[in-house]
């Protein structure tokens, strides 16, 4: 009965992957006959599922589609991959938010321990940035890299395409935290060579095989609040060459305000524990100059020069309010 219980699931589980299956196809597959097939076949009916079947030439099995939902068979991938996106819905779709709360409940309580723990390990923010681009996508064989070296507690070996990584041998990083924020997905962890937290784009990892040795997970920088202490990175890898206009000024407020409210790309220095650096792009000048205002504070060393006029003009035109 187990072997029979194990091959349905299988079988289930090719149903579901693509759209139509021939019997040979299914017993190869499965290392049974095709008679076996068609029994197995009736047994999923009979339990609910609406598996078509396509008879002559060119005959094929379909899943199709039934009065009600059965349950579902995924494989380890798209587990996560349904967890993740559980997460990501209810920012981004109103009225999703408790479906998916409990829809999310239901497939980690049926996860094996180790996806659980990765999962637990995928933080999602709901903040996002208005002034931002579309940003990069991540390729799903690099999600699954990493993840997969995130769940086996393994070092991360990666090279990394940012202008203030220079060219060189595979870097190291033992990987915490999945975070996604304004957009943008980020790694955390930690860099045995720098002994210190380090914040990537993972847009811009690019993982080499194999990984590194195992690693003892670190304590956590604000383990209560992953995703913050992300945001509030000074320097998450992030550039602002994508924008036409891009300028610096010193800010009289903390760095790591700033680095929690400046746009995706945005650069930040500290200075003084009230004042800082910040290197930011926009699509104009006055956008630039405008984008400065917000942070309610002095600026001085503004350059270039045509970001300091778009500061005149904006002074002009809002002291002409009424």
């Amino acid at each position: 009965m187990a072997d029979t219980s194990s091959r349905m699931l299988a079988l289930l589980a090719l149903l579901q992957s693509k759209r139509d299956w021939s019997g040979p196809a299914l017993a190869d597959k499965l290392g049974v006959s095709d008679r076996t097939i068609r029994r197995d076949v009736d047994t999923l009916r009979e339990l609910g599922y609406p598996v078509d079947v396509a008879r002559g030439a060119g005959g094929h099995y379909r899943l199709g589609a039934g009065n009600q939902l059965p349950p579902l068979v995924f494989d380890n991938d798209q587990a996560v991959a349904v967890a993740v996106a559980l997460q990501v819905a209810p920012r981004t779709i109103a009225g999703l938010s408790e479906a998916a709360s409990r829809a999310l409940d239901t497939v980690l309580q049926v996860m094996p321990t180790r996806l659980r723990h990765l999962v637990g390990r995928i933080q999602i923010t709901s903040i996002w940035n208005a002034w931002d681009l579309a940003a990069p996508n991540v390729h799903q064989d690099v999600l699954l890299a990493v993840s997969a070296a995130l769940r086996n507690n393994e070092t991360l070996r990666y090279d990394y395409q940012g202008n203030s990584e220079p060219p060189g041998p595979a870097r190291e990083i033992q990987p915490h935290h999945l975070v996604m924020w304004a957009g943008r997905w980020y790694l955390l962890g930690y860099d045995p060579a720098e002994l210190s937290w380090r914040t990537l784009r993972l847009d811009r990892v690019e993982p080499r095989t194999p990984n590194g040795p195992r690693f003892e997970a670190s304590a956590l920088p604000e383990p209560d609040n992953i995703a913050h202490f992300v945001m509030a990175q000074l320097d998450r890898g992030d550039t602002s060459d994508h924008w036409p206009c891009q300028g610096t000024a010193t800010v009289a407020q903390p760095a790591r305000l700033i680095a929690q409210w400046a746009p995706g790309g945005a650069l930040v220095e500290p200075i003084t524990d009230t004042t800082s650096k910040l290197w930011m792009g926009s699509w104009s000048w006055n956008g630039l100059a405008a984008l400065l205002g917000t942070f309610d504070a002095a600026l001085t060393d503004v350059e270039p020069a045509e970001l300091r006029q778009a500061c005149a003009v904006l002074a002009v035109r809002y002291g002409q309010v009424t």
